[in-house]
């Protein structure tokens, strides 16, 4: 089992010298584990002993006979940064290897640092940007990289970088050492608001970090290009998006979120194009949000969202 994100420290993740020698009093674990009697309490346990107060829990088992164990929980312990450090070495000696378990601590206060990958559409782009400078999400959005040059005027009239990466026929792989460049080490989760180039997987191997995509289809109906096109030619009574996560194989990766509308015979691909988009928009955005605030775990190739 393992986790959505691999974040560094609660100590790491406060700016030298912006920030104080304190971090965010509220910390938020996650954790997956095999299912077994007594992970609450030693969890528990252990911040009480610790000093700290638990201010969220949420928990779920696939199965409490031989089953898989998830919990989500925000504690408020306000130490300095090498203290915390030395806390979460210990969470992970005393409780995380006796339980077998992967887990990962975030600081509440810091936002996850999102980059955006778009082509031309910009609805979902958009719509990010615009609940990122309402401070809708715990984000910190620094870049936005597209293949065409359209969205540049929109990207900078909200402040935000946007770098123009090409990807020409048969220049696929320098396309992606170019986004490397631009986004390793620099970035804890890249988001695709309707990026329409397929990532190999070299390119994610190289990233390591999590992807998020959204795709204008309820998967696994009409994976790949032309789904509004092919679900009309099916009569569907229903159109529908998904935001997963993206792995190597085309639309296949693990589900955060979905939604639908209902259609009738009248609606020509156009009008479930025009739509879907409003499904798409809120489906991303849920997804985005609720992985910056660390609500989803991953299961296999499920996911558990709290």
């Amino acid at each position: 089992m393992e986790l959505t994100t691999t974040p560094p420290t609660a100590a790491e993740s406060v700016a030298s010298g912006s920030a104080g020698p304190r971090v965010s009093a509220v910390t938020r674990l996650l954790i997956s584990c095999p299912d077994r009697p007594g992970i609450v309490a030693a969890v528990s346990r252990f911040l009480h002993e610790s000093g700290a107060n638990i201010v969220s829990s949420d928990q779920h088992t696939t199965d409490p006979r031989g089953g898989s164990f998830f919990m989500r929980m925000e504690f408020h312990l306000p130490l300095d940064r090498a203290a915390h450090a030395a806390f979460e070495q210990r969470f992970g000696n005393e409780v995380g290897v006796p339980f077998e378990m992967g887990w990962q601590m975030w600081p509440a206060a810091t936002p996850k640092r999102v980059a955006v990958l778009v082509s031309r559409y910009d609805h979902c782009l958009l719509d990010i940007l615009w609940r990122h400078r309402r401070e809708e999400l715990e984000a910190d959005v620094g870049l936005v990289i597209s293949n065409h040059p359209d969205r540049k005027a929109d990207v900078e009239a909200f402040g935000l970088a946007y770098e123009h990466v090409p990807v020409p026929k048969g220049g696929k792989p320098e396309a992606e050492d170019r986004m490397i460049e631009l986004l390793a080490g620099r970035f804890d989760l890249v988001i695709l608001a309707r990026y329409m180039q397929i990532l190999s997987a070299d390119f994610l191997d190289r990233l390591a970090i999590p992807v998020i995509n959204i795709h204008h289809s309820f998967l696994p109906a009409f994976a790949g290009a032309g789904p509004y096109q092919r679900a009309r030619e099916q009569g569907v009574k229903l159109v529908g998006a998904t935001a997963h996560y993206v792995t190597p194989e085309l639309d296949a990766g693990p589900i955060i979120e979905q939604d639908v509308m209902r259609v009738t015979h009248r609606g020509d691909a156009a009008t479930l194009e025009r739509l879907g988009a409003d499904i798409e928009r809120t489906v991303f955005a849920r997804a985005v949000k609720w992985h910056c605030e660390d609500r989803v775990l991953l299961h296999g190739n499920t996911t558990i969202v709290f």
